[in-house]
């Protein structure tokens, strides 16, 4: 154990600690600080973490262990969060030997981005520092990959100026440091200095409380907050480029190396976001933590990631049921809504019933029924014994937590049902009604079908229903008509087809309510409509008159228009055709083919009506 060392201050690297102890003890050989921490001259100095620390922490004494080591001087938390559990453990087992694997394990030899080459330090830290310890020392925080401002005064970091041996231990001296103002042209300043806040939040956590696996559960739980996990539990990967994009500029994402390639099926958004042993630098994760919203205390908070609905067990949501809302659905079949994208989860109860909601899971949605799939039996029989104790429709439905329209429903159902059941066919019935109508048919032989119905109404009825194939085998055969052959005096009845119609033709004409004067309209009058639709060749006198007097739809149109402006004379009302066309209720286009001819008409029945009068007056 050594007489003395120099104690590390908060946050400074145990590189800075060595190189301060090497000053004061005196030694002029590097090799021989080495000899004293950690028995061995021919160790590298490391700045960002180190090796052999198993030596030198029982150099130090039992207040320094090579995890407080790790963990508080050393820029090791800054990527442990993002590492595996067991990387981590291979990690603390490379710090304690010669680390020969560390910065591979870590990923800084193949991932590594904004790399650092030299020491970095902030002006205000350092006056800051010689005015509490009497001297500026090395600070963990501003030595991380990516990090360019310093979190505690939000200015540039300024690289110091002496160059590192290969075994060398460089201590701060105020004489080499530029501790004047510095005038700052930075776009990215307010999005860099928060990166560095969250940085050194990273560089605070407990020792390994973070794994990749953590890290991963909580990041799926809050993609899928953000719609951006898929029902087969992939991520979005499309909608979360563009989503990125959109947050972080091209600019600054190429400042940082942190630039996306879409079609780059390794570029580092989707390496993270893919369950891969690919390492991702910790920057990159703070910028993917900047887009989710989130920040290193929130994501501490953050809970894994338990599926779209949660583990389970579920609640069944039957109301029916005596297990209500008790938690005994133990798996949800979760599909994809294909309109608004929505995760959809699908419980099955054994009860029968099946219900499904949306997502995501709360402890509010838990118990609420998006869409009701299936009752299921036991709801079913509930309905039925709810219906047999004679309540009414809404007092089921509020029984059962569902529509009054929902309860008529099911409730025609089972009606339906229970009509169908009514026509069962009775084996023992069907056999004994068979016999009967064969009983019947031997003894009166020669016996009609319209006859045997009539005497066996019933069997006749049930067995038509039932068996209609056997019935129609073994009723007795048709039973032919005699025709009688009847000569038609085609001469004698066209001649009483034409009193017939002249009559009824003076008839219609006649009429209050005018009909259209046509073929059919005359036959169905007369009773004769078949003779004149089939045999009209038949009856020469019959048809010449039918082509004299039946009219088309403008013939119809005008008699009834003639009627209307006979009224109108008579009842001394003033003839506009306009009115007479609104009477006789015809449509204008068809009114203005007509109207050239009802004007004359008009003309002709007006000039008559004035001569009529002036006669009679000097008579």
């Amino acid at each position: 154990m050594l007489s003395f060392f120099t104690n590390p201050y908060p946050n400074e690297l145990i590189y800075s600690a060595i190189a301060r102890y090497h000053f004061y003890s005196g030694n002029i050989d590097c090799k021989d600080t080495l000899e004293e921490l950690f028995d061995n001259r021919s160790v590298i100095p490391s700045v960002g973490i180190g090796s052999y620390f198993s030596v030198l922490s029982e150099k130090l004494g039992a207040q320094y262990t090579v995890e407080s080591l790790l963990a508080n001087h050393t820029i090791y938390p800054y990527y442990a969060s993002f590492l595996s559990k067991q990387r981590q453990e291979e990690i603390l087992n490379d710090v304690k030997e010669d680390g020969k694997a560390l910065y591979a394990r870590l990923g800084m030899v193949a991932g590594s981005i904004c790399i650092k080459n030299g020491i970095y330090y902030c002006a205000n830290c350092a006056k800051t520092d010689t005015e509490q310890y009497g001297e500026p020392y090395i600070h963990r925080e501003h030595q991380l990959q990516g990090i360019d401002y310093c979190p505690h005064h939000e200015v540039l970091l300024r690289e110091y100026p002496v160059i590192k041996g290969r075994i060398e231990y460089i201590r701060f001296e105020l004489n080499h440091m530029n501790l004047s103002e510095l005038y700052e042209n930075d776009p990215h300043k307010e999005m860099s200095v928060y990166l560095a806040k969250q940085a050194y939040k990273l560089l605070q956590l407990p020792f390994q409380s973070l794994s990749r696996e953590d890290i991963n559960s909580k990041y799926k739980a809050l993609l899928r907050e953000h719609n951006l996990i898929t029902a087969s539990d992939r991520v979005r990967q499309h909608e979360l480029y563009q989503a990125v994009k959109k947050i972080f500029s091209h600019d600054f994402l190429k400042c940082y190396e942190s630039d996306l390639n879409k079609e780059d099926e390794y570029n580092w958004l989707k390496i993270l976001t893919r369950n891969m042993k690919r390492h991702v630098h910790p920057f990159r994760h703070l910028l993917f933590l900047c887009f989710l919203q989130q920040d290193i205390d929130s994501l501490i908070e953050q809970s894994d990631d338990t599926g779209a609905f949660g583990k389970g067990p579920f609640p069944c949501l039957n109301v029916a049921a005596t297990h209500f809302k008790q938690l005994i659905i133990l798996n949800v079949e979760v599909s994809r809504d294909y309109k608004s994208k929505n995760v959809i989860g699908t419980f099955t109860c054994s009860c029968g019933f099946i219900y499904a909601r949306k997502g995501p899971n709360t402890e509010e949605e838990q118990f609420r029924i998006g869409r009701v799939i299936e009752f299921g039996e036991v709801w079913r029989t509930k309905l039925k014994q709810l219906a047999n104790e004679n309540l009414s429709i809404r007092a089921i439905a509020r029984e059962l937590g569902v529509d009054s329209k929902t309860v008529k429903k099911y409730l025609e159902e089972y009606k339906k049902i229970n009509d169908e059941k009514k026509y069962i066919i009775d084996l023992a019935q069907l056999q004994q009604y068979k016999k009967e109508i064969i009983s019947g048919i031997k003894e009166l032989p020669y016996i009609s079908r319209t006859a045997l119905r009539e005497i066996f109404k019933k069997q006749y009825i049930f067995l038509y229903r039932h068996d209609r194939e056997w019935l129609m085998e073994n009723l007795p055969p048709k039973q032919k008509k005699q025709q009688c052959t009847k000569t038609v005096n085609w001469t004698n009845r066209d001649n009483v087809y034409v009193r017939e119609i002249k009559l009824l033709h003076k008839q219609l004409l006649e009429r209050q309510q005018p009909i259209r004067i046509t073929v059919s309209a005359i036959g169905r009058e007369l009773g004769i409509l078949a003779n004149l639709q089939r045999h009209l060749d038949k009856l020469s006198k019959t048809k010449r008159f039918l082509e004299i007097i039946t009219e088309d739809i403008q013939d119809y149109q005008l008699r009834r228009c003639y009627k209307i402006i006979d009224r109108m004379l008579l009842e001394k009302d003033v003839i506009t055709l306009w009115k007479v066309q609104r009477n006789a209720g015809i449509k204008t286009g068809c009114f203005q083919k007509i109207k050239p001819v009802l004007e004359l008409y008009k003309e002709k029945i007006t000039n008559r009506s004035k001569r009529n009068e002036f006669d009679i007056k000097n008579s």
